[in-house]
């Protein structure tokens, strides 16, 4: 799965680009100056200026052009660019995600390269349904702006366009509803895995908890009285030291 975010190109005009590698030019004309001075090469000082003026220029005519890109033909690959089907994609990947982070944990219950074909399989398929649900939309749009040019209803023309309104409507429904099925199977994997972790943890802390209380229920309950002699003794001591200060 590759992502890709076209920069805005920074709309600077030819003229405002010459102007900026001139000032720069400029600049480093100086600084060669100055650095021959202290006996510096003029040559490298030269070369340095001359190469740092060409990137400069180079990197400005890049950044003002308008981003091309281009789409993959290969079987199997499939270009996500409409917001909502892109959505869709990010949160399936993010349960999937989610699934991956629990099988170190089931390692003896799920067999790691077999569970990830299946997952790479259920993206590929959810990415072929949202691709085609993309396109869906785009020709649904289309066929909702033609219909309100104001034909009459009765007009060849508007009941063809609302028939192919009605099986665009189907292929929606059905895409959306193929889309909905692989997403939950994704997230309901995800959940079943992350509640039997959790059930794993609990059942342990219940097991060392049933331990704890064996080994407390054989060693006995303690049956010295050093707490109550120590607060009848500390109970005296005050006693006695009031008495003296009253007597005082």
């Amino acid at each position: 799965m590759t992502e890709v975010v076209p920069r805005t190109p920074s709309g600077r005009s030819r003229e405002q680009r010459i102007k900026v590698s001139s000032e720069l030019a400029l600049v480093l004309l100086v600084v060669c100056a100055v650095l021959t001075l202290v006996d510096v090469p003029w040559l490298v000082a030269a070369s340095g200026s001359l190469a740092l003026v060409a990137f400069v220029t180079a990197r400005q005519a890049r950044a003002a052009k308008v981003g091309t890109l281009a789409l993959p033909r290969e079987e199997g690959a499939f270009v996500l660019h409409a917001e909502q089907e892109r959505a869709a994609f990010g949160r399936a990947v993010a349960s999937a995600r989610r699934v991956r982070r629990t099988w170190p944990a089931l390692r003896h219950m799920v067999d790691a390269a077999e569970a990830d074909r299946s997952l790479t399989a259920a993206l590929g398929e959810l990415a072929a349904t949202l691709s085609r649900r993309q396109q869906i939309r785009r020709l649904r749009d289309e066929l909702y702006d033609a219909a309100g040019h104001g034909l009459p209803g009765e007009s060849p023309a508007a009941m063809a366009l609302a028939e192919q309104r009605t099986r665009v409507e189907e292929l929606w429904q059905v895409s959306g509803a193929d889309a909905n099925r692989i997403l939950a199977s994704i997230h309901a994997a995800a959940v079943a895995g992350e509640n039997l972790i959790h059930e794993q943890r609990v059942h342990e802390t219940a097991r060392e908890a049933e331990l704890a209380i064996s080994r407390l229920t054989a060693t006995g309950t303690p049956t010295t009285n050093a707490g109550p002699e120590l607060a009848e003794r500390t109970a005296a001591v005050i006693a006695a030291y009031r008495e003296l200060a009253a007597a005082n």
